[in-house]
Parts: structure tokens; C-alpha cells; sequence
């Protein structure tokens, strides 16, 4: 782990090229059943594809200057589907259609019986990770109550069951990630924010059950959703479910603050935890100038200690063009790199 003042990370994903997704067909939405049509490569040469894609992705990391690297997620259709397909217990082959206020459908996995973990889902991704990187490494998983909430119950007596349930599957693959060599390891929980009056009954909980006996770093991802499928001008300027993670057992809490301007008061009641803080705004489609990020980063350092503070983007960075993406990344390095002289 890096032992610097503002260490800069990523949130996890990373563009996957166009020669190995359709990304216009991956733009339409965030998939909770598998997609497996937006692959371009046949079967039979995928893994290989997306071994190689990884790669790039890795190598434009570390060129970029990110201290905390990951794999890019290159090998999944969405941040959460790949792993919540995988679990026994889940119908995958017939879908439920969950209809949201504004009228969209959605195919989600329905639960028809107890859900447990067949084995491995995202080991190769941290060995092949591993392999590939001497920087600090990161993976992430998806929280389970977003997945409790991306998903038609029909087995559970109710979504707090499921919750701790998917809870049980992550901490496993989570305990086996750890012994891969994984140096921190993320849980993505954006879904906390669309209903906190569950969240703030059971979401804490199923949070500490997943990260159970994860003795290297731990994060919890919250956001408002990529700006791709989410608007800036849609976005709350504040977060209905973010002081409740104070009780968690995450030591890192990775929020979203450039695009929506949150007022970084909030980060009062997390005194206790590292703020992996948004830094970049993926909503806008120009590369930040290094001296703009670096006034964000100094914002943030008003309200957070610099040796608890991680410049990072707001959101995976999956739905933007490669070219902005690195451009942005190298703009944050070198944004924490002048406040980092500033400061010590």
C-alpha cells in the first residue's frame, strides 16, 4: 500500500474497448441479468480478449500514476451482474420485470431458492491482477443490499433475509480474494440511496456480514449513478443514506462529489473513516485541468484530514471514452501530486 498523503485510486471499472464490447448496445442500460450479446469476440476466445483488454487497462492505470490500481472490471457486463448470476439460488433463464417510477422495465434475476455460493466468481480476475501489477491492488464486489434490491424475491420471507443471505456469499468470495493478494477490497452499495428507510434498517448489518473477517482494507462505494445513465441535473445534491456507514466496518467510504457539488459537511459524521472523495466529474465530457481538480482535492481538506483523504472519481468510469478517461486519471494524479507538495 502506498504510504504517501493522498494516495489516488479508481472506483473500479475502466472503458472496455470497443473491439471487445457493442458499446452503444451496453450504453442502453446497467444489466442485472446477464447481457452476453455486447460481447464481440466468439466463446471460445473471450477470456483471451478480455485477459488482453485487462492488460491495457492495468498498464493505462499505472501510466495515469494510480496508486491503488484494479483490473478495470473489463470482464463484467455491469458492476454487479457477474457476480449475482453466479449464485445458486437465482433464476437467471426466466427473468422478472421490474418496472421503475418512470416507467422503465428491467429484467431482473429472480430469487427461487436459498442462495449460496458455487464456488469462485472473481478469483482469476484478482490471481490475473495480481500477476500483472506490482502496485497496490484492488477489487470490488457488489454490496448485498444493492443486490438484495436488484432482484425479484420469491423465496426469502423477506429482502432483509436475502440481504444477509448475499451478505454470506460475498464475505466468502471476499475471504478468498484476500488470500489472492487483494489489497483492499471495495463493496459497491449505490442502491442504499433509493429506498434508507430499508437501508437503515438492515443495510449496516449486511455490510459487516459481508466484510466479516477482512483483515486488509475495506470500502464501501455509494453513489448517484453513472453520469452516462444518471444526469448531473437529476442528481440530489446530498445523500439520503451516508452518516449510517459510520457504524460500519468499512474503513474506506467512497462518495460521489464533484458532478452533484455535494456539500462536503457531511463528511463530519465519517470522522472515523478514510474518504475515498470524488474528485473527477464523469458527467463532464472535458478533461478537468490538474489545477481544478486540485482545488476540489483542497475543498476536501477542509472537511478531512489528508492523511484520511483518497482523491478518486465520483464513478466507475465504464460508459466514457478511453481517451477521456485516462485523460482525467492523469489529471487527478497530478493534482494530488501539487497538493501533495503543498501540504508536506
Amino acid at each position: 500500500m502506498p504510504k504517501h498523503l493522498l494516495p489516488t485510486t479508481v472506483v473500479g471499472s475502466y472503458p472496455q474497448p470497443d473491439w471487445l464490447v457493442d458499446r452503444e448496445m451496453l450504453s442502453k442500460s446497467v444489466p442485472r441479468t446477464r447481457m452476453t450479446e455486447i460481447w464481440r469476440i466468439p466463446q471460445a476466445y473471450l477470456e483471451q480478449a478480455q485477459d488482453d483488454a485487462t492488460v491495457v487497462a492495468i498498464r493505462d492505470l499505472e501510466r495515469a500514476g494510480i496508486d491503488i490500481v484494479t483490473d478495470g472490471e473489463i470482464r463484467r457486463e455491469s458492476y454487479s451482474n457477474r457476480f449475482a448470476t453466479a449464485l445458486e439460488g437465482i433464476d437467471i433463464e426466466n427473468p422478472a420485470m421490474i418496472v421503475s417510477r418512470s416507467g422503465q422495465k428491467t429484467p431482473v434475476p429472480r430469487i427461487v431458492g436459498k442462495i449460496s455460493r458455487k464456488g469462485p466468481v472473481e478469483l482469476r480476475d484478482m490471481e490475473f491482477l495480481r500477476r500483472n501489477t506490482d502496485h497496490a491492488a484492488k477489487i470490488t464486489l457488489p454490496g448485498p443490499f444493492t443486490m438484495s434490491q436488484q432482484a425479484k424475491n420469491e423465496f426469502y420471507k423477506d429482502d432483509e433475509e436475502l440481504a444477509m443471505a448475499l451478505a454470506a456469499a460475498v464475505n466468502a468470495e471476499a475471504l478468498e480474494l484476500q488470500k489472492a493478494g487483494a489489497d483492499v477490497i471495495q463493496l459497491d452499495e449505490p442502491w442504499v440511496r433509493q429506498d434508507p428507510a430499508a437501508a437503515k434498517r438492515y443495510a449496516v448489518k449486511a455490510i459487516n456480514r459481508a466484510l466479516q473477517g477482512i483483515t486488509v482494507p475495506t470500502a464501501v462505494h455509494v453513489c448517484f449513478g453513472y453520469a452516462a445513465v444518471v444526469p448531473g441535473e437529476t442528481k440530489p445534491t446530498g445523500y439520503s443514506f451516508l452518516a449510517e456507514l459510520a457504524d460500519s466496518t468499512a474503513e474506506q467510504i467512497s462518495i460521489e462529489a464533484a458532478q452533484p457539488r455535494l456539500d462536503l459537511g457531511v463528511l463530519a459524521d465519517l470522522s472515523s473513516k478514510t474518504i475515498m472523495l470524488g474528485v473527477i466529474d464523469l458527467g463532464d465530457p472535458n478533461i478537468e485541468t490538474a489545477s481544478v481538480i486540485a482545488n476540489r482535492i483542497r475543498h476536501g481538506l477542509k472537511y478531512v484530514n489528508a492523511n484520511r483523504l483518497i482523491p478518486a472519481p465520483d464513478c466507475g468510469m465504464k460508459y466514457m471514452p478511453r481517451h477521456i478517461a485516462f485523460g482525467k486519471l492523469k489529471a487527478m494524479c497530478d493534482a494530488a501530486a501539487i497538493v501533495r507538495k503543498e501540504i508536506s
